[in-house]
């Protein structure tokens, strides 16, 4: 046993000298299987320690078999980590203080580390060098904490080439002066790059894997093409945020164009920065420091204030999908990614061959001043481009999609499968009423599993009606702070491709336990009301409830219910009174100025086994789907009301801000195209114009106004209700004062929140402690984002399977023009839901075609064509067999174009469009 002391300074001014003890251990095991010195300590040591040891004996993931044993540093943990996941870089000895290190300095990286050393298949070993008595070292006097650490870290590494003799024992270190010491004493020592060389025969690929040295990264004097300006200083930095001279916020570059960006801060809604020597090395999602600069050195003439970046907060590197340049040759080549808001990355590697064609994964490294693009790294290999299984990989990586499997943790979180509902000891809680004997039942989209909720209704003796909206008991199952309740809150929402759901819960949760399936006993969250024959509630009570559906119906099933008249049992009955009702509700909510908007969404058939697209055609909508909306909307809004009137500080709701009218001007001008006038005063007002505005001869053109305003919204958000003024909560295209998301909990993690605090507002629940405004705050930051990013992933799905569908055949059909440029025009084609530029050759734009911004036109005088905002045109639809990607030209007329440059799986999400709703309510 050491003491060690230390003096510490109280609040109170006085000095205490603080003594703490530190036990060194014997028995600590090096972690090698069948090591027989380990074993025989094992065995020699009293019950108690025994029994910790045996713990050890688990943690014995080293491979006797494999003589090469690796003693990593901090440095290398901290810059190689890729490198070190390597599933065949093995036989690891993380040290105790290296583990230490990294935890107090990255806690992803710490995170990635103890994964590592937790997978059986990477016999990685945590050796806790700090209380092992033959390698604890004391700090010298006048020695750095550094410089303790590396030579704890050597110390371990010869104490492990002295206990394991037939071992070759390697240090593996990328700083000079500890490799340089380790050699000294004896240590076989290598950095990271030797080490690769090494085994290069065996792992190819793990030199391409290595963070690039700053000295890799140092161009020759020769090859310096390019000079950015040197970021300022931080005092300076600090200063000019202070006076007001510089401004700092989130670079946000066009999602077509890595060269062109803005920054919103505080004080200045929006700065331009356009031109890389602006941009000065920033990249997309960085939180940089901009200063203002003079309109003629901006180069633009865009209304907002021009600016430059002059320093980096935060970097917002992380790993990218692409490909290498095809024309790629040597050692140092250009990775493109496929989301253009990302510049070209550098990177070094000796499998140039093999990697053309494919789609892998890289990081950034650095970017130094003196390169025109960063420098990075590879780090792994997808597969094929254009194979849908590695797209969809891709798509899912693009958008930070969680797709790993649940791990050992969250899966333990799981009751039985083999769960009964009466056996549960909550089927008798006097707050869980026994709803078994209503005809209850589900209308969902064909093929659903994951069944969040179900619908009654019945005639009451008064006249009125009783009805009832039954969801998923979900928070039953997944308690509060729990592994699977932490992954859920990180998932936040599972995600709709056209060929693969990634769920937020495990499927025996979201396809079995949870979901409302017909004839089996299911637990469930009910939202209760009387309604009058005219739609009114009268009265509203929720409460825990046992239920047995019915029926399982499909929105097509449900509707030749409805339909079909000779059809008289309780649930076709019950559908038809339940129609009713919803049909005079959405009046009354239409009536106050809730939106009727479209979207251009389109269902795949695909073939059984190959899983390719066969057909592509638009989503129907029929009463049923409309009838189940309106009853999720009115349970949504009542819960609401019912967890804001108890905790009005940090309920979670969900709120739909006014646009701006500045987002409308596209749409008031296309409108004024089919001499039609948008009043957008208020959603009422809006709502009665886009009524109004009907063309005779074509019907579709008012669902593609429609559809433009949607373009025009704002992003739905949710907020919690401490950080934002009550008269700022209504949600602009529900026409409602206040909205949440209650009604579908296995899919989306804002509504577990919902119910744990609609189940305190009942007393069911005792409100955690950790639960207040700043947590839900924290909570609907991540979940807007990961909302969003389901979305764009669920379009990129489309997109990659219009693509796949398109190829090898050439299509004509009608399109409308949606949108007018200098360059050419975008053209949406409703059959297929496909909607791109057709771009004008450069020698027409200049010598032909006129583009007139005022009008929204662009006129051939040799064509005698004026092509605006609606023009039907006819147009053809194939597939590039250069690019992978959809080509569009035009007919008739007819024009000579050029297919835009963009990636198949890449979809463009300009200023405010909405992604495709795959969902079922809203």
């Amino acid at each position: 046993m050491l003491q060690k002391s230390f003096m510490r300074k109280t609040r109170g001014g006085k000095v205490l000298k603080v003594v703490r003890e530190h036990y060194l251990r014997e028995d600590l095991v090096c972690g090698i299987e069948n090591c027989q010195e380990c074993n025989e300590k094992t065995i020699n040591n009293n019950e108690e320690n025994s029994s910790n040891n045996n713990n050890n004996k688990k943690l014995n993931t080293l491979k006797d078999t494999i003589t090469t044993l690796l003693v990593i540093d901090t440095n290398v943990a901290l810059h190689q980590m890729d490198a070190l996941e390597h599933p065949l870089l093995v036989n690891v000895v993380v040290p105790k203080t290296v583990e230490e290190e990294v935890r107090h300095r990255n806690s992803k990286l710490h995170s990635r580390l103890r994964d590592s050393i937790q997978s059986p298949q990477k016999s990685f070993y945590l050796f806790d060098n700090e209380h092992h008595i033959h390698t604890f070292v004391e700090k010298l006097p006048g020695e750095s904490p550094n410089d303790r650490n590396d030579r704890a870290i050597r110390n371990t590494a010869k104490w492990y080439s002295i206990h394991l003799p037939n071992h070759s024992v390697i240090l593996i270190t990328n700083d000079k002066a500890n490799k340089q010491i380790a050699l000294s004493d004896g240590i076989q020592a290598k950095t990271m790059e030797e080490y690769a060389q090494q085994v290069s025969s065996i792992i190819p690929e793990l030199g391409d894997m290595l963070v690039s040295s700053e000295e890799d990264d140092q161009p020759s004097s020769t090859s310096k093409d390019v000079e950015y300006e040197e970021y300022k200083s931080k005092q300076e930095i600090e200063g000019g945020l202070k006076t007001g001279k510089y401004y700092q916020g989130i670079i946000r570059m066009k999602r077509d164009n890595y060269s062109v960006g803005s920054v919103e801060s505080e004080s200045l809604k929006e700065i331009r920065i356009k031109g890389s020597q602006n941009l000065n090395r920033s990249v997309h999602g960085d939180i940089v420091v901009v200063q203002i600069i003079k309109e003629e050195q901006s180069s633009t003439d865009e209304d907002a204030p021009s600016g430059k970046v002059i320093g980096i907060i935060k970097r917002n590197w992380k790993p990218y999908c692409g490909s290498i340049e095809d024309s790629s040759t040597g050692n140092r080549v250009l990775f493109v990614p496929l989301n253009k808001q990302f510049p070209k990355i550098r990177i070094r590697t000796r499998q140039v061959e093999n990697l053309i064609g494919k789609r892998i994964v890289v990081v950034i490294d650095s970017w130094e001043k003196y390169s025109r693009f960063p420098n990075g790294h590879y780090v792994r290999t997808l597969g094929n481009s254009g194979d849908i299984a590695v797209e969809t990989e891709v798509i899912m990586l693009q958008h930070d999609i969680s797709y790993h499997p649940f791990t050992e943790a969250v899966l333990a979180c799981l009751p039985s499968p083999k769960w009964i509902a009466e056996e549960d000891p909550d089927f008798k809680s006097p707050h869980r009423r026994d709803l078994r004997d209503y005809c209850i039942f589900s209308v969902d989209p064909p093929g659903c599993t994951d069944i969040d909720d179900a619908l009654h209704i019945k005639k009451l003796p008064n006249g009125n009606y009783e009805v009832g909206v039954h969801i998923a008991d979900v928070t039953h199952f997944v308690h509060q702070d729990t592994a699977i309740d932490k992954e859920a809150s990180e998932r936040s929402t599972t995600v709709y491709l056209v060929n693969r759901r990634i769920d937020m819960l495990p499927k025996l949760l979201g396809e079995n336990l949870c979901s409302l399936r017909s004839d089996v006993d299911r637990f469930a969250f009910s939202v209760i009301w009387e309604i009058d024959q005219d739609a009114n509630v009268v009265f509203s009570q929720y409460t825990k409830s046992t239920i047995r559906s019915k029926a399982s119906l499909t929105y097509e099933q449900a509707q030749l219910r409805i339909d079909d008249l000779r059809q008289q049992d309780e649930i076709s009955q019950g559908l038809r009174m339940m129609n009713i009702l919803a049909k005079k509700i959405k009046k009354r909510r239409i009536d106050k100025g809730a939106l009727e908007l479209a979207s251009t969404e389109v269902k795949f058939i695909r073939d059984q086994e190959t899983q390719e697209p066969l057909d592509v055609e638009m989503y129907q909508l029929r009463e049923t789907n409309s009838m189940v909306e309106e009853f999720m909307l009115l349970a949504n809004v009542s819960v609401a009301e019912k967890i804001y009137h108890h905790f009005p500080n940090f309920a979670i709701l969900r709120r739909h801000p006014t646009p701006p009218e500045e987002n409308f001007k596209p749409v008031i001008n296309a409108a004024k195209h089919l001499g039609a006038t948008l009043n957008i005063e208020n959603s009422k007002a809006l709502a009665d114009s886009l009524n109004a505005a009907d063309i005779p001869g074509d019907p579709f053109i008012n669902k593609l106004l429609r559809i433009l305003t949607t373009r025009c919204m704002t992003q739905a958000q949710y907020f919690s209700s401490g950080s934002v003024a009550k008269d700022q909560f209504a949600h602009y295209g529900l026409a409602t004062p206040i909205y949440t998301h209650f009604t579908s909990p296995i899919r989306r993690y804002a509504d577990d929140i919902v119910h744990r605090l609609l189940a305190c507002c009942l007393g069911i629940y005792t409100l955690s402690m950790g639960i207040d405004n700043e947590r839900i705050n924290r909570l609907c930051e991540n979940i807007n984002f990961r909302h969003k990013m389901a979305q764009y992933a669920s379009r990129s799905s489309v997109e990659l399977h219009t693509v796949v569908y398109f190829k090898g055949k050439v299509k004509e059909e009608d399109g409308y023009i949606t949108r007018i440029k200098s360059n050419g025009f975008s053209v949406l084609v409703p059959k297929y839901g496909v909607e791109t530029m057709v771009l004008l050759n450069s020698d027409n734009v200049k010598n032909d075609f006129i583009f007139d911004q005022e009008e929204h036109t662009i006129k051939s005088s040799s064509l005698g064509v004026t092509l605006g905002l609606f023009t039907k045109v006819k147009i053809e639809i194939s597939v590039d067999p250069n690019k992978q990607e959809l080509k569009l030209r035009c007919l008739n007329p007819p024009i000579h174009s050029q297919s835009p440059e963009q990636d198949p799986i890449k979809r463009k999400q300009e200023g405010n469009d909405k992604p495709v709703k795959r969902i079922k309510h809203s």
